[in-house]
């Protein structure tokens, strides 16, 4: 896989953590969803495509040296593994005149960490622009190789 390719996943994959990030902060003021239940909170879990163990080969020794250089074309990019909901309790407010309380005058609120969820926007975004980068960067280069090779 080219540098270029691997990086377009990893937007992809950043993109994917925006957008369940903007869902956690738009549900972190809703009491009650449609079906009546909290809204819980999410976190997406991604990793790359091939396991660690793709890149060792079992009956070559030399792999096992720290210095060993990988395989480029078994380099798959990154991927989003799977998107799981917070076992948070959700947070109870003390708000009796809601018509969302209960019987003692709470109403169960997502158990979303605002500021939390900034900081993960914000390390989010710099990832996001940090493989616009590299894309670039990516593509600049096969430029150049293209211009040097109509040189020869």
């Amino acid at each position: 896989m080219h540098a270029a390719e691997i990086s377009r996943t990893a937007l992809d994959v950043e993109w994917r953590r925006l957008e369940i990030i903007s869902e956690n902060l738009a549900n972190a003021n809703v009491a009650n969803s449609a079906k009546g239940a909290t809204f819980k909170a999410l976190h997406m879990v991604s990793g790359p495509k091939a396991g660690f163990a793709s890149f060792l080969d079992a009956n070559d020794p030399k792999q096992a040296a720290p210095n060993q250089a990988i395989d480029i074309d078994k380099l798959s990019g990154v991927e989003v593994l799977g998107v799981e909901a917070s076992a948070a309790a959700p947070r109870m407010v003390h708000e009796p005149g809601n018509p969302q309380a209960d019987k003692n005058g709470f109403v169960s609120y997502p158990a979303v960490d605002q500021a939390e969820e900034m900081t993960a926007m914000l390390r989010t975004s710099r990832a996001y622009e940090a493989n616009i980068v590299a894309l670039k960067s990516a593509g600049e280069m096969y430029s150049k190789a293209l211009t040097i090779g109509e040189r020869t």
